[in-house]
């Protein structure tokens, strides 16, 4: 506990600033595709100086090739026993992206960070995905292209699963901040926007739970509302609008965390959604609280032998 304990400590504000800084701007496979490439390049450069094995997932899309890229610590007791860590890092053609997702990516760099120094029972992958955003902008469900190839060949190879936890937007919080909801949710949400979702489906009901128990065991301070939808979210089609939907659809738990985008950031989808909008205290709860969720998953913590 010690050990999870000095590690959740470390987690840094500023680090998370920094990256998402740097990621800030359109990163788009038409509009920008140089500044997604720098994307992909800068969270490869800065997984792999954490000591992490790394792979460029390459999937086809529309005829041309992107990548996914795949950050591997591997378990010392249960190797074939997988946990990841998910954001996508691409943007829509109009917005620098700050708050979706260069917050979620910034997020994972800085758990990755936070864990360098540590080994567990299971093996832990932290993923950034390309081509969340819809291919045809004016077309929802078009999107997911990166996470949905990742899924895939999971199901293919056989992964053994035990949970994915995926970042989407996460640093867009305050009292002041009205939040809305979808029509027809079956839930009571709180009128102020200073909490965090996460949303499971049936099959993460267990994971779900997990985090609760997580953030309340390691003390983030973070609000929650939580909420698990019948089957994989057909009924609420905005719960599946990001990267977890293709794991649930081929039967793997996977739970979103997310500030819940234009339920509550006026500036989704648009230019105005800049780095000097977001609340960096919050996404460093963000932060906590998946870690320690991920490390309890995990099992066994110790240091790593270099």
């Amino acid at each position: 506990m010690e050990l999870v304990r000095q590690a959740l400590a470390k987690i840094s504000v500023e680090r998370i600033r920094k990256h998402i800084e740097e990621l800030e701007g359109v990163r788009h496979p038409v509009a920008a595709p140089a500044a997604l490439e720098r994307a992909r390049a800068y969270v490869s450069d800065n997984l792999k100086a954490l000591g992490y094995s790394i792979e460029q997932h390459l999937f086809l899309d529309n005829g041309s090739e992107f990548s996914n890229v795949i950050a591997t610590r591997r378990g010392r007791l249960f190797p074939r026993r997988r946990l990841l860590v998910l954001a996508h890092y691409d943007t829509v053609s109009n917005s620098p992206g700050a708050d979706d997702n260069a917050s979620g990516v910034a997020v994972l760099l800085e758990i990755a960070t936070a864990l360098s120094g540590l080994s567990m029972e299971k093996t832990v992958q932290f993923v950034a995905v390309n081509l969340e955003e819809n291919a045809d902008e004016e077309v929802s469900g078009s999107g997911l292209r990166g996470s949905r190839a990742l899924a895939a060949r999971a199901k293919e190879e056989g992964w053994d699963i035990e949970g994915v936890l995926v970042l989407e937007s996460v640093a867009f919080a305050s009292d002041s901040a009205l939040q809305t909801v979808p029509a027809g949710l079956p839930l009571e949400v709180p009128s102020q926007g200073n909490f965090l979702a996460a949303i499971g489906n049936e099959n993460s009901k267990v994971l779900l739970q997990g985090f609760s128990q997580s953030i309340k065991r390691h003390g983030a301070a973070l609000p929650v509302v939580p909420l698990a939808v019948p089957g994989n979210g057909e009924m609420f089609r905005d719960t599946r609008r990001s990267d977890h939907a293709p794991f649930w659809d081929l039967g793997f738990p996977a739970v979103m965390l997310t500030d819940t985008t234009n339920f509550r950031n006026p500036n989704y989808h648009e230019p105005s959604d800049t780095l000097e909008t977001l609340n960096l205290a919050f996404a460093e709860k963000v932060c906590r609280a998946t870690a320690g969720c991920l490390l309890d998953l995990a099992g066994g913590v110790e240091e790593r032998e270099v």
